[in-house]
């Protein structure tokens, strides 16, 4: 009996082998007919080893060290902690963010905003109003004294539930973030007290993420992740609040180096290009560095291939002219350099006809003749506009662009013409010392040079007193034609540009030249020590509205009331500019405006420099 319970026992164990054994060899056969199969067979050891020395993304940007403790987190050298905004003031001011923001601090804000829904909101705010009512209710039934807080509450949600029905404004669950960063734990405590204390200034409270430094890391980085969730309840208005609409920084990626931005020690790297246009007005009493500045931007324009073309009354740009290896040219009586008036653009790459070309250098004819005899009467005026289209006729220049190829009159031709002309005595009597007198080799030739590419100065120091603002009209005046022949980039300086507004015709061609600026890639700078006679004139008002950049620099009492309201200044921009030193104001540019403290390098401030004992070697 024993034995043949053995020998069956032998017999089943036999079987359950062969089962097991055709059991493995079916599923070793589903295994070969699946490709991962072989691939995992072809993966070896070696290509794991292989694969593992190699470096990474994240083998770069990883920290040495990620260590977290419960009150801050050490990433790398880096120390940093994270705090949460938990209640938000019953009212927040515009860009209140700005001052936090603008911190020459490293800082990381995370904003996240959670749209809710109005029909949710709505029966919300039903329920709460049911037991704040009920309340009221229950306070009144005990003889209690009526509670502001509790009315307040039901007038604001009453208030809310309104404008919610008429779709006004929406409403929002907001959760504000900062993650400091600090060198050592003690400029970080520093550091963050400094935040809080910001924050609880504005009456919004914050908290320390204690005990969960990771978290508010995660929280604040590019990453859209909320690892700490404490959201409040804002609605459209108080939401937009939030953001720095205006930011005193003023850097782009490309342009150059304006200065140091006085708020935050940041740089000021602007390409005045990149503006609605391009042209800049100065202001800054004598002595206040507003030649200096454009001086430093005329060098690091020139560096990025931009031409330059100044008209210099006191002799200021010629040693940074021979510096830079440009042509600097001096006008006056004794000069060998002419200009003729007369002049016509040609080979001009704009779009305008003969008729207008010739129309719109007759306009500015008439302002130049105006400017010469000291006034016209309206008859005189009409004569010299007959005179005019007489003497470019007797070149047999017309309307036809092919004609107006021929040589260009000049004033003896206009002269002549009045002498045959009735009405005309006192024209020729006060434009004679043009054209026969004291001042006829200056106005009465042909123009004898060209406007050369890189800088090129135009020196007026050297004129008579009354011959200054004409001198600069027939400057600009040739240097806008000269412009029109070729687009190209190009800066134009006019220091002393009071000088213009003192006369009606010079000041409106100045306004001309501004407006039409952008047209021809020109960016117009105006330069003026008197503020007020320029801002005096209806069109150096609208100089200032045409020019998308602004520097204003250290004034003078008797200035800074016209200055203000030219700029809308507040006080505390209006006492900036009383107190500032040399190099140091305001700094626009389009909508945002900064502080600004110009900086040049030494090999840039001696060839810019006029700081007479400088030169002086004392």
């Amino acid at each position: 009996m024993d034995t043949t319970q053995t020998t069956e026992e032998k017999q089943t164990d036999s079987q359950v082998a062969r089962d097991i054994a055709q059991k493995n060899i079916a599923e070793r056969e589903k295994e070969s007919s699946d490709p991962k199969f072989w691939q995992k067979k072809t993966e070896t050891p070696h290509n794991d080893q292989v694969s593992a020395g190699l470096a990474s993304v994240r083998d770069i940007i990883a920290p040495a060290a990620f260590v977290v403790t419960p009150n801050y987190l050490q990433v790398g050298e880096l120390y940093c902690k994270t705090l949460f905004v938990f209640t938000y003031p019953r009212y927040l001011e515009t860009n209140w963010l700005s001052p936090i923001i603008n911190y020459d601090i490293t800082m990381d804000i995370g904003m996240y905003i959670h749209p809710l829904e109005t029909k949710d909101v709505m029966y919300d705010l039903k329920k709460q109003i049911g037991k704040l009512e009920s309340t009221r209710q229950i306070d009144a039934e005990k003889g209690q004294p009526r509670d502001p807080e509790l009315d307040t509450a039901l007038g604001d949600i009453d208030a809310l539930r309104d404008v919610l029905q008429k779709g006004e404004i929406r409403l929002f669950q907001f959760g504000l973030y900062f993650t400091v960063y600090g060198k050592n734990p003690e400029e970080l405590h520093s550091i963050f007290e400094q935040l809080e204390s910001t924050l609880g200034g504005m009456l919004i409270y914050s908290k320390e993420s204690m005990l969960q430094m990771e978290e508010g890391f995660t929280t604040t980085m590019p990453l859209m992740e909320d690892k700490i969730n404490v959201l409040r309840n804002l609605d459209t208005g108080s939401l937009s609040s939030t953001f720095p609409f205006t930011s005193s920084e003023l850097t782009q990626e490309d342009g150059i180096l304006y200065g140091i931005n006085r708020h935050n020690n940041s740089l000021i790297i602007f390409d005045r290009f990149n503006l609605e246009n391009a042209n800049t007005v100065v202001f800054a009493k004598s002595g206040a560095g507003k030649s200096y500045a454009i001086k430093l931007e005329i060098v690091r324009y020139l560096m990025t291939g931009s031409d330059v073309i100044i008209v210099d009354p006191e002799n200021e740009y010629q040693t940074l002219c021979d510096a830079v290896g440009g042509n600097y040219l001096v006008l006056s009586l004794s000069s060998k350099h002419r200009i003729n008036p007369f002049d016509l653009p040609q080979g001009s790459e704009d779009d305008e006809s003969g008729e207008d070309v010739l129309r719109s250098n007759i306009a500015s004819l008439h302002g130049l003749i105006n400017l010469m005899v000291g006034g016209m009467t309206p008859e005189e005026d009409a004569i010299i506009d007959k005179a005019l289209f007489e003497t470019y006729a007797i070149k047999d220049i017309t309307y036809d662009i092919e004609s107006q190829k021929n040589e260009a009159p000049i004033m003896q031709d206009l002269y002549n013409m009045l002498s045959n002309m009735r009405g005309t005595e006192s024209l020729r009597a006060r434009l004679s010392k043009y054209v026969e007198g004291t001042f006829a080799n200056m106005f009465n030739q042909t123009t004898n040079f060209r406007l050369d590419s890189g800088m090129v100065v135009f020196s007026v120091r050297d004129l008579e007193e009354q011959l200054r603002p004409i001198a600069m009209y027939i400057i600009l005046n040739y240097i806008w034609t000269e412009i029109r022949r070729e687009r190209k980039r190009r800066i134009m300086v006019i220091d002393e540009a009071w000088w213009m507004m003192q006369y009606e015709d010079s000041a409106k061609f100045l306004h001309g030249l501004v407006k039409r600026a952008r047209k021809y890639y020109l960016g117009v700078t105006v330069i003026s020590q008197d503020v007020e006679d320029f801002l005096g004139s209806r069109y150096g008002k609208a100089v200032v509205s045409n020019s998308s950049m602004q520097l204003l620099m250290k004034q003078s009492t008797s200035s800074i009331d016209i200055v203000a309201e030219t700029f809308r200044l507040t006080e505390g921009e209006k006492y900036l500019l009383l107190e500032s030193d040399v190099g140091e104001g305001l700094f626009f540019a389009g909508l945002n405006h900064v502080a600004i403290k110009i900086v040049a390098s030494y090999a840039e401030d001696q060839i810019i420099t006029t700081n007479p004992k400088q030169l002086l070697g004392e």
